[in-house]
């Protein structure tokens, strides 16, 4: 089974930086002095769901369920191309609740622009103008859906993972509205259990301080947040038609930047099939959905557990050698470094053990954190049905 990466469905995108282009949204109100957070969410034909979207919003708390203090964050929401009441139904609902800083543009783009990746860099990128006016340290873009709903904690769960030196958060993306006896849904939460236990043995294998265990594997953008200063860093968030979010998350890497896979981070999503862009969440049901009966193969676990190790040893050589190994640049990252050897290096894994079906795979990985476990490292119990979408 193959998620959707940019890697799979476009070239892989560069870690050079790149102009950033204001635009003229938002300009027209001056941001808080004392802003610390803008939420930004792109928006077509999302009338009916919105309201629920933005309550969640108006009802963010600190980590004491205390409203957050006026002036803390605002949203940035992004109508484009819509053929529905969208924007109509975000200016009612900013009427009524005046405490929230909301600001809705509409913009219709040309159509070979009119894709999400335009929308959400328009968006991080007005975001990112904002957030350097206002010139609070420490301050950051949270992006989410028009089909999401954030947890009341979401930003304050965001903000305290950023202060624990992280650059960049992905939270974990629940489905709002599934139906556990659908055939799709169990199949997604087999795939979930499946790269929850990925993630486990990760974070054993090949421990990094800023992500430790508990995390999980998912940084969409229904719940992806990175400070101002990492976002200027990686040049902005790649202009792509899907999946930029993962883009994005593949740029952050390669500037080894720190990203969090945060539990406590959560939002709530639709589970609908029929989604707005061409890959994502929609997409991946469907292809869930065309499996029937059929098992996808995976990759084999003791493959991965074998890139696993190959690069923490790389990384503790590049790490006790002034970030040099031979044949690197002086500007080179480590990840950077490791994406040129990782393709030969998998090649011959998956030579030696080839893919298996998905519950053989999930039997292997439980196996090998059991051996771990045994072993005397401190592994958590990972559940038999883990909600986690993605």
């Amino acid at each position: 089974m193959e998620h959707a990466t940019p890697l799979r469905f476009h070239a892989e995108v560069s870690a050079g930086a790149a102009a950033f282009h204001w635009p003229a949204i938002f300009a027209e109100v001056q941001p808080a002095p004392t802003l610390r957070a803008c939420v930004i969410i792109p928006a077509k034909d999302e009338a009916p769901g919105l309201p629920a979207t933005l309550a969640a919003l108006a009802a963010q708390v600190d980590a004491r369920g205390r409203p957050l203090p006026a002036g803390y964050f605002e949203v940035l929401l992004l109508v484009n191309n819509s053929q529905d009441a969208t924007a109509q139904v975000a200016r009612a609902f900013a009427a009524r609740h005046p405490q929230l800083a909301l600001h809705v543009a509409e913009i219709q783009l040309p159509s070979s622009e009119a894709h999400v990746g335009r929308a959400r860099r328009l968006l991080m990128d007005a975001a990112l103008r904002r957030l350097e006016l206002a010139g609070q340290p420490g301050a950051f873009i949270a992006s989410t859906d028009a089909d999401t709903q954030v947890a009341p904690d979401w930003l304050a769960a965001t903000a305290t993972e950023l202060a624990a030196d992280a650059d960049a958060v992905g939270g974990r993306i629940l489905m709002a509205d599934a139906n556990p006896a659908c055939p799709v849904r169990r199949c997604q939460l087999r795939d979930a259990t499946y790269q929850l236990l990925r993630a486990h043995l990760e974070a054993l294998l090949d421990p990094v301080a800023h992500d430790p265990w508990p995390r999980h594997h998912q940084h969409f953008g229904a719940s992806l947040a990175v400070t101002a200063a990492a976002y200027r860093a990686v040049g902005g968030l790649p202009v792509v038609p899907h999946l930029e979010d993962e883009a994005l998350y593949q740029l952050l890497l390669l500037h080894d930047l720190r990203v969090r896979h945060s539990p406590a981070v959560r939002v709530f999503t639709s589970s609908r099939q029929q989604g707005r862009v061409e890959v994502g969440l929609s997409w991946q049901l469907r292809e869930w959905a065309s499996l029937g009966r059929q098992e996808p193969l995976v990759p084999h676990p003791a493959a991965w557990a074998a890139e696993l190790r190959a690069r923490r040893e790389l990384r503790k050589t590049w790490q006790a050698t002034d970030s040099r190994l031979p044949h690197m640049s002086p500007a080179q990252t480590f990840e950077g470094f490791w994406r040129q050897i990782q393709p030969s290096l998998r090649a011959a894994e998956e030579k030696k053990y080839p893919a298996i079906p998905l519950r053989e795979a999930i039997t292997e990985l439980r196996q090998l954190l059991a051996a771990g476990a045994r072993n005397g490292l401190d592994l958590a119990r990972v559940p038999k049905s883990a909600c986690f979408v993605g």
